[in-house]
């Protein structure tokens, strides 16, 4: 249904200021973004199409899952898109580099570790939506604040080998006191394999010898976390 067609009070715009972005769907939120639609498809219709819509190149249905899989889409994977424009593209990712640099000054400003669900949604914002895998490395002062995310390597870890001299070397690049490492599971598990745990003993054994803590090493999958150190595996 166009949204002139709609109640005053259904219309998303309207809803959020009436009722807060919280009372809003994922398809109504994106329908603000977007704000027209194109000739013969309605802006309500078009945002629901685009969270299911087939990733270009890549031969999957649904493959950008949803709006987290959207916003994490590249310029060029949205560039296909017909009734997405540059003002339009350019629009969808600003709104996910404005929340990475959101939640980066937040744990930048005070302890990662104050509110451990912050580092977990930094990282989900970074990782999650990622269809390789992806190993980073949070640098941390001797405050436990972010001095600075690196993704280091990239492919299946136990495929593409991940550097401990290189952590190393990044690490004394930053001045580090503690690091987090992190990964994503593309396949959607978050459960370590035995690699996993492997890489993080290999790790930590290396940056000991410069005096740099490892303080956790966290695997993201869309919509959830693992975190070693909550659950002894450090």
């Amino acid at each position: 249904m166009p949204l002139k067609d709609l109640p005053p009070d259904a219309r998303p715009r309207e809803k959020l200021l009436a009722r807060g972005p919280a009372a809003l769907s994922d398809v109504e939120l994106l329908a603000i973004l977007l704000r027209t639609g194109i000739e013969g498809k309605g802006v309500l219709q078009m945002a629901h199409e685009l969270l299911q819509i087939q990733t270009p190149g890549n031969g999957k249905l649904g493959s950008f899952g949803g709006i987290a899989g959207l916003l994490n889409a590249t310029a060029d994977d949205l560039k296909p898109i017909k009734g997405l424009g540059p003002a339009k593209r350019a629009e969808i990712i600003a709104v996910l580099e404005l929340a990475r640099r959101a939640m980066a000054q937040k744990l930048q400003e005070r302890t990662v570790f104050t509110n451990p669900a912050d580092l977990q949604h930094y990282l989900q914002l970074h990782l999650s939506a990622k269809n390789h895998e992806v190993f980073a490395v949070l640098f941390l002062d001797a405050g436990h604040r972010l001095l600075a995310l690196e993704e280091l390597f990239r492919g299946s870890l136990t495929q593409t080998s991940v550097y401990p001299r290189e952590v190393v070397l990044r690490a004394l690049h930053h001045q580090a006191a503690s690091v987090v490492l992190a990964h994503n599971h593309p396949s959607g598990s978050v459960q370590p394999s035995s690699a996993d745990e492997s890489l993080t003993h290999t790790l930590r054994a290396a940056l000991a010898l410069i005096d740099v803590r490892v303080l956790d090493h966290i695997i993201v999958a869309p919509g959830e976390t693992f975190s070693m150190a909550e659950k002894g595996l450090m």
